[in-house]
């Protein structure tokens, strides 16, 4: 399946309210998104017909998020929070808009990448779920930090190794998708400042020159599970329930990271 395929269907399962993509482009994967959208991009040339209600950034992104109401486009940016359990009014108090589904595929670069994904966590929950693009290079080549060929993934699989030593409380998945895989990240917690705490320390192991050292496990996709497996997995309909409903991290977040280990898993 290729990545536009997959982001596809991922639009339908995760029934997503809302949609944010860094990295533009030609705006072929934004022509997927029929709810309210964000796109940002600094050199953005969009060809192609967008049908829905997206604004269009031409920033960088961090840029973009060190704004003061960044997704103001998003249902305004403020909404109340209702009480469900009881079935209650609003309550009284007000958290940002929620990013539902995330698509990050700006500069190929680690650290750009990794910057991206804690600003985009600033903003979601355990029922968001968080896509980065070009995780699975081919060869070193591709994966140099010094692009030289024509296709290029830059270094941002150090952004699976890292998410994973760093945040073992996220489930991290790799998709082996065509031509060069994708990573989908669960549980976002808005409130984990460990990347921002090591984020000095991680740039300065993982920043090292060319030629970079891609683990086989990577050139060989061998935990990379089929982008169908994924999107055929049960949790995707539990999850969107828990989400509509506002269900907390403490009642849907395990069951559904158990559903994720198996898939994972290949089971």
């Amino acid at each position: 399946m290729k990545r536009h395929e997959f982001l596809r269907e991922l639009h339908k399962v995760s029934a997503n309210r809302n949609y944010l993509e860094i990295g533009v482009n030609d705006g072929r994967s934004l022509t997927l998104s029929r709810v309210p959208s964000i796109a940002v991009d600094p050199a953005f040339k969009v060809v192609s017909e967008i049908r829905a209600d997206v604004h269009l950034v031409k920033a960088t992104s961090d840029d973009f998020f060190a704004r003061e109401n960044p997704l103001a486009h998003l249902k305004g940016g403020r909404h109340p929070v209702r009480n469900l359990r009881r079935g209650r009014s609003p309550i009284g108090y007000w958290r940002g808009t929620t990013l539902d589904l995330s698509f990050i595929d700006g500069m190929h670069l680690f650290e750009y990448a990794l910057r991206d994904f804690m600003n985009v966590e600033k903003h979601s929950d355990w029922g968001s779920v968080i896509v980065l693009d070009d995780m699975l290079p081919r060869n070193i080549d591709e994966a140099a930090r010094d692009r030289h060929t024509g296709a290029w993934t830059g270094d941002v699989y150090k952004v699976v190794e890292i998410l994973n030593r760093y945040r073992p409380d996220l489930v991290t998945v790799l998709v082996d998708t065509q031509p060069t895989g994708q990573l989908v990240v669960f549980g976002a917690d808005p409130n984990n400042t460990v990347l921002d705490d090591k984020y000095n320390e991680i740039i300065a192991e993982f920043e090292v020159p060319d030629p970079q050292k891609v683990p086989e496990s990577i050139l060989e996709r061998v935990q990379a599970v089929t982008p169908e497996a994924l999107v055929q997995a049960p949790f995707w309909r539990p999850l969107v329930r828990a989400r509509n409903l506002g269900i907390r991290r403490s009642r849907g977040w395990e069951p559904l990271r158990k559903a994720l280990d198996q898939v994972a898993a290949g089971r």
